[in-house]
């Protein structure tokens, strides 16, 4: 097939859409659980696509959170490019702690924005309205979360009367049902308008509760399989990939395995004189706790990092410690919005401020949880396979879907 236009966006060149192109981010979803899924026979589509399709695995950026991982999909570029380097972050230019879900924190363009100005039909819908904003800025097309649906403007949102999409109510957003009504008013929106360019963003709230074959997570991708097989039955060139796995982080007595960064450090330099900041927080902290498994420290003084960074390596349940300059190099990260020192945590530890820091009563089930190095391996599904000739990437990662989907699928 002779190659179409191109759109260039962030240094990446792909072909124009020659058909629909949906692409899903799973939030939270460990490679365990489309295995379980299939060995139960509840995903004949994901199956089928690993046949006939294409099939791998792929890495996240880390942090392995929801915010850095969404938008390096959507703009083909790691977060040092991109800016968004967690779910929160420590201004220090405003000298306060806030929430990156901002526009203001974005800085580059995204491929949806792109391919909308060549003249795309494109249409996002996440599960969470903290991802709405920065998935949707600058973009002429839809653009709405499950959890506000029924707040949507044609003037904000690009479409009105969301709710009007599916008979399904608008979910709590602390429910598996928040994703199943993205992926529901997603397929109406496909069957009805067509659009050149989907991209679903669904929310990890069974993952958090329940690991892979555990009944309910089963049921869950089997519902997920019923609209990738729709999206697939209906021409769509179906992209499937996550923005993190998902880990235990408990003792033996069922407790979250949790160290304790602010102790530790202020043992090192004093009283007052370290600020941890924990990516993971966001306002649903009844799946997490805001404990996840990366960190980051600012330091009154600077100079105390390499004291800092000793005790911590000697710390049981940390995984590995740099400083800031070292630890953006390493997980491509923009170096004004992290620390003096950067922290990853062991698969099954999470990282804490202080105990009072938390109110761990809000959690509901044993800790499942992310952030780290061992929750940045996805799953990177596609239904179609690759061209002949299509080349693999060495270091594949799951920012690179579109790349595919665009540019190598036949």
């Amino acid at each position: 097939m002779t190659p179409g236009p191109t759109v260039t966006v962030n240094g990446r060149t792909y072909r124009y859409p020659r058909g629909p192109v949906v692409i899903v981010c799973i939030d939270g979803s460990e490679p365990a659980y489309f295995d379980a899924a299939i060995a139960a026979g509840r995903s004949p589509a994901v199956a089928r696509f690993r046949s006939s399709g294409f099939a791998t695995l792929a890495r996240s950026v880390v942090p392995s959170f929801t915010n850095p991982n969404n938008l390096s999909i959507v703009t083909g570029v790691s977060p040092a490019v991109h800016g968004i380097a967690g779910n929160y972050f420590y201004d220090a230019g405003g000298g306060t702690e806030v929430m990156m879900n901002d526009p203001r924190f974005l800085r580059c363009e995204t491929l949806l924005v792109a391919l909308a100005r060549e003249g795309a039909r494109v249409a996002v819908i996440t599960a969470k309205d903290k991802l709405r904003r920065l998935l949707g800025h600058g973009l002429r097309g839809i653009c709405f979360s499950s959890e506000k649906a029924a707040e949507v403007t044609k003037e904000e949102h690009g479409i009105d009367r969301a709710t009007e999409l599916v008979a399904m109510p608008v979910p709590d957003v602390y429910s598996a049902e928040l994703s199943e009504y993205v992926l529901a008013a997603g397929l109406a929106l496909f069957e009805r308008e067509r659009p050149d360019v989907m991209y679903l963003s669904l929310t990890d709230y069974i993952q958090h509760k329940h690991p892979p074959g555990d009944p309910v997570a089963t049921a869950f991708y089997a519902m997920l399989d019923h609209y990738f097989d729709a999206f697939d039955r209906g021409g769509a060139i179906l992209g499937i990939t996550a923005d993190h796995g998902m880990n235990a982080k408990t003792r033996a007595d069922g407790t979250p395995n949790v160290v304790y960064l602010t102790p530790l450090v202020e043992s090192v330099v004093g009283p007052g004189r370290a600020r941890v900041i924990l990516p993971i927080t966001d306002p649903y902290v009844v799946h997490h706790g805001a404990l996840g498994s990366f960190a980051t420290i600012h330091l009154a003084r600077p100079d105390d990092a390499p004291r800092v960074i000793a005790a911590l390596r000697a710390t049981p349940g940390i995984a590995e410690v740099y400083d800031g300059a070292t630890g953006c190099a390493r997980f491509e990260l923009p170096p004004d919005r992290l620390g003096d020192v950067i922290v990853v945590s062991e698969r099954d530890v999470v990282l804490g401020k202080s105990p009072e820091a938390h109110d761990l009563s809000l959690l509901r089930e044993p800790l499942r949880s992310h952030g780290g190095v061992s929750e940045q391996t996805v799953p990177f599904v596609l239904n179609r396979p690759l061209a002949s000739g299509a080349r693999v990437g060495a270091d594949l990662r799951n920012f690179d879907i579109f790349d595919y989907a665009l540019n190598r699928v036949q």
